[in-house]
């Protein structure tokens, strides 16, 4: 759904960027965005500096690989990958290239959530509590598909939490996990300092989604609510980003390596459950 809600739209509207042209697997989808459709991915690496993936994880892995070949600055979708070896080969590729990439950490783009991380940083902080529980996997929901329902809440809505407290609280070094990843999953993350955080995800819950992560420290504490992103501004700031990292050269902090990290954090904790 992300790439005719977001994708498509935000990189067509600019200023920063225009769509040169859309690769789909199903081009009857690329045919509703707008802009000259592609049936060779080759033959869009042809007329553009950068390619934007809106696709499963497991197809990522496998283009953006082909993209960072031929030269292309990637900007990627979170999950990097549907699994650790996909991811280890998508950063691998990106850096062997030597192309810039940048990750969909949606909530990283958002104003109030960087105010947060500077409040986070300096309440000296030793635990945290992060939750994001929705109603997405649920049949009327449009992001019920087919590689969510599969493998639920910790891949899909994990690498927002996880990043989020890693970048709060500092490097994520172990991870405890329980729960279902179709249901409610629990996990308990360590990070180097000794500080720990409880981040809790399920994806199956009805209702409104409820999304918020609590820094707690010896200096107070900070807060941070969903509402405070807003995609419609979100989406155009990290468009922005990407568009000044590509035409200045220099990486950007959410890059593939980035998201490797993460990766292998929720390969970690996957591995825990048993469904």
């Amino acid at each position: 759904p992300w790439a005719a809600r977001m994708h498509a739209p935000v990189l067509a509207a600019g200023p920063h960027t225009s769509l040169a042209g859309v690769w789909a697997r199903r081009p009857e989808a690329a045919a509703g965005l707008g802009a000259p459709v592609f049936t060779r991915l080759e033959d869009l690496f042809e007329v553009c500096e950068a390619v934007a993936f809106a696709v499963p994880p497991a197809v990522q892995a496998e283009l953006a690989v082909r993209a960072a070949r031929a030269g292309k600055a990637l900007l990627l979708e979170k999950p990097l990958a549907a699994d650790l070896d996909g991811a280890e080969r998508v950063a691998a590729a990106v850096a062997e290239a030597g192309v810039l990439s940048q990750m969909v950490f949606s909530w990283r783009y958002a104003k109030g959530v960087r105010e947060f991380l500077a409040e986070a940083r300096a309440c000296e902080p030793f635990g945290a509590q992060a939750r994001y529980v929705s109603g997405s996997l649920r049949p009327e929901s449009p992001f019920a598909t087919p590689w969510r329902l599969a493998r639920g809440a910790v891949l899909d809505i994990g690498p927002h939490m996880i990043d989020l407290v890693d970048a709060a609280l500092g490097r994520v070094v172990d991870v405890r996990a329980r729960g279902s990843v179709l249901g409610w999953a629990g996990l308990l993350l360590e990070h180097e300092g000794g500080a720990l955080s409880e981040v809790s995800l399920c994806m199956s819950a009805p209702g409104e989604r409820d999304a918020a992560v609590t820094v707690y420290g010896e200096r107070g504490r900070a807060h941070v609510d969903h509402t405070a992103l807003g995609d419609d501004v979100v989406f155009p700031a990290m468009a922005a980003e990407f568009a000044t990292t590509v035409r200045s050269g220099v990486p950007h902090p959410l890059d593939a390596a980035r998201g490797l990290h993460v990766q292998r954090l929720i390969a970690a904790a996957e591995a825990q459950f048993t469904s």
